[in-house]
């Protein structure tokens, strides 16, 4: 049988209710309803002064239709700040779904949902949308997919609403262009398509919104296993993953994927109610930078775009990687003129160690790029080095119970553009284990952990619940805690038992807070690892 196991980042929240609450009594287990999502990270900083918004989406989710509206800017610019803004609610019962929403073709923003109670739930989710600014500033289409199955049995309709708000004042440093892939398709495993930048770009970010997602084994990448270990998601590569741009056929940009589980994670619906797993409904991009390679691409032509995904079984579906292009222009220039001086992509490592019930592995990549540009302020010379890690051990039981992972993945990033250094350091885990003991309880046990540059958000919880019972019978308990911290500036931490918060003490954003991505079933003794409603 296949295994299905089963996503705040900087600018984006999920909040619900007051900032600060008292602690209570949790009930004795999952009744009906229970407190509606939220997370500890901060609230995004707004300037004071005036503002203006539009809704853009305001639509029940019932299918598989792409919802289709247009965008004209409320008001005239600058803007110093841009948020968009989402507003769900759901009852009844639902599995958790995966949806992204466009503006003029590029990819905005992508999310999953949290699941909901019996009596319904209420969510937001707000995210700083100032670098799409340069898009904002004329009318666009607007396109957002949230693909749901509503019948008599997954009962929940997704209501929501997604706005923007302009705040006034200064215009933010954002990019002068924001590009979509052109020609989009696919190339066996890989999305395709091409790039027109302007002549006159001196600064080049790709953004690639990569999820493994639909279900099946690339949902849940990080637990597979070579073919002859019997596991029931094989990958004879291992679990290594990494996630590569191309541009004209050459590899200018690797990162580690992150490990994304979603609100029916891990077999288990009940750790994630009230707080979900990190980035659950943040699903940040990777960004790369690709200034070295701007001397190649500055001619006016269209080039080859490529994102592959490294690991994946041959014929293996299930990833998904749309990308879109930042650019900032030299304005003292028509054209910007330059070269590749070197681009060294190291041997990848992965070395897998599998036996009867469980595997080893090692993975890591490096690449380094130097190029340079002719500008209206001299020659700049930009390096890049990109180095990324993941190690693993996955073990498992008679019919993969108990079923364990503990692992980590490393991803570091710096660039240096005329003397000015920018480096992000991330580091990813996950530790958990799924049994189903002899009474036929199921209970999963997971920490993961979510640590970039000066921020980690943490998040630890146990949940169980009674297999092969109707859903009231579930006797199902949980415990959990999110601590979301800022090195010096912000710490938060949310603890929940049985659908409650017992308490979220707040510790307020110092002014002037900013983080800019700019800138940088029946019985069995089996568990059923899978996303559950």
């Amino acid at each position: 049988m296949r295994r299905l196991i089963a996503i705040a980042a900087a600018g984006l929240v999920l909040f619900a209710g007051s900032p600060a609450q008292a602690a209570v009594v949790p009930p004795a287990e999952f009744g009906t309803d229970w407190d509606d999502p939220r997370t500890a990270a901060p609230p995004i900083v707004v300037p004071p002064g005036k503002s203006c918004s539009t809704t853009i989406v305001d639509h029940a989710f019932a299918g598989y239709d792409t919802y289709v509206n247009s965008y004209t800017p409320p008001c005239r610019g600058p803007w110093s700040k841009v948020v968009l803004r989402l507003d769900g609610n759901v009852k009844g019962r639902q599995y958790d779904r995966l949806g992204w929403l466009t503006i003029g073709g590029v990819e905005v923003f992508k999310t999953s949902t949290p699941e909901p109670s019996p009596d319904g739930i209420a969510w937001s989710v707000e995210k700083d949308v100032t670098s799409y600014a340069a898009l904002l500033r004329s009318p666009q289409p607007v396109s957002m997919y949230l693909g749901n199955t509503v019948d008599d049995t997954y009962t929940g309709v997704l209501n929501v609403r997604v706005s923007l708000t302009f705040y006034a004042g200064p215009a933010a440093s954002v990019p002068d262009d924001v590009l979509p892939l052109a020609d989009q398709g696919r190339d066996g495993p890989d999305l395709t398509g091409t790039v027109t930048v302007p002549r006159n770009t001196e600064k080049l970010l790709a953004e690639v919104y990569a999820t493994g997602s639909g279900g099946g084994c690339e949902e849940f990448w990080y637990l597979t296993a070579p073919t002859s270990t019997g596991y029931s998601c094989p990958a004879d590569p291992g679990p290594y993953r990494e996630v590569q741009v191309l541009l004209d056929g050459q590899v200018a940009g690797i990162a580690a994927p992150f490990p994304h589980v979603y609100t029916g994670g891990w077999s288990n619906p009940f750790l994630w109610y009230v707080v979900p797993a990190p980035r659950a409904f943040d699903i940040r991009p990777i960004t790369y930078d690709l200034t070295p390679y701007l001397g190649l691409l500055t001619d006016g032509a269209a080039h080859r775009v490529a994102v592959r995904v490294v690991g994946v079984p041959a014929g293996q579906s299930g990833w998904d990687t749309p990308v879109n292009f930042l650019g900032r222009r030299d304005h003292g220039a028509t054209r910007v003129t330059g070269g590749l001086l070197s681009s060294d992509v190291k041997p990848l490592v992965n070395e897998v160690t599998a036996g009867p019930g469980s595997v080893t592995a090692h993975g890591g990549h490096s690449l380094r790029a130097t190029g340079y540009l002719r500008t209206s302020h001299g020659v700049v010379l930009t390096s890049v080095t990109q180095r990324v890690g993941n190690d693993s051990t996955h073990t498992w039981g008679d019919g993969e119970n108990p079923d364990a992972l503990r692992a980590t993945w490393t991803d570091d990033a710096t660039s240096v553009t005329g003397g000015k250094v920018t480096h992000l350091g991330q580091r990813f885990a996950i530790d958990g284990s799924i049994t189903v003991d002899a009474d036929n309880r199921l209970t999963t046990k997971i920490r993961m952990s979510d640590a970039r540059g000066p921020v980690t958000d943490t998040f630890t919880g146990e949940a169980s619940w009674l297999l092969g019972v109707p859903r009231d019978q579930r006797h199902a308990t949980a415990s959990t805690e999110e601590r979301y911290r800022i090195a010096g500036r912000y710490d938060k931490t949310i603890r929940t038992a049985n659908g409650a918060v017992l308490q979220a003490p707040y510790a307020g954003a110092r002014a002037g807070l900013r983080v800019s991505s700019w800138e940088i079933r029946s019985h069995t003794t089996k568990p059923q690892i899978t996303n559950a409603a």
